[in-house]
């Protein structure tokens, strides 16, 4: 199983209250791979990416998505060195830039924590 395809089955495990559907990219260049529904809170998008280095890598449609789409769309990394502390973090689409130049000059939305990813994803007010 390929990493992203590890990753899609992790946030698919730990986000019980979300309805996930794969994307196929070859059908729309630039389109993130899943597309989530949940009853409250309506679609929303998610971009996973698998960190090697320093730098995460986007093709130009994909940062041209992110770009003009900010709203509802996210972007979930996860590190593929398990020992590197942090290993998985959500970013807004707004954070694509940043990512682009150096990711760990840009804040996540959450590090490591699924319950609060999915919050964040559903519009979920933390208490």
């Amino acid at each position: 199983m390929k990493p992203e395809q590890k990753l899609y089955q992790k946030l698919k495990k730990n986000t019980p209250n979300i309805l996930w559907s794969r994307l196929e990219s070859w059908a729309s260049f630039g389109l993130p791979d899943l597309l989530g529904y949940h009853n409250s809170s309506g679609f929303f998008m998610v971009e996973l990416k698998i960190q090697t280095g320093h730098k995460i890598r986007f093709s130009p449609h994909q940062i041209l998505f992110h770009t003009l789409r900010t709203n509802r769309n996210y972007i979930l990394v996860e590190h593929a060195r398990r020992a590197q502390r942090g290993a998985v973090k959500l970013y807004s689409s707004k954070s694509i830039e940043g990512l682009l130049l150096d990711p760990r000059e840009i804040k996540p939305l959450a590090v490591d924590d699924w319950q609060l990813i999915e919050n964040i994803l559903i519009n979920k007010k933390n208490n």
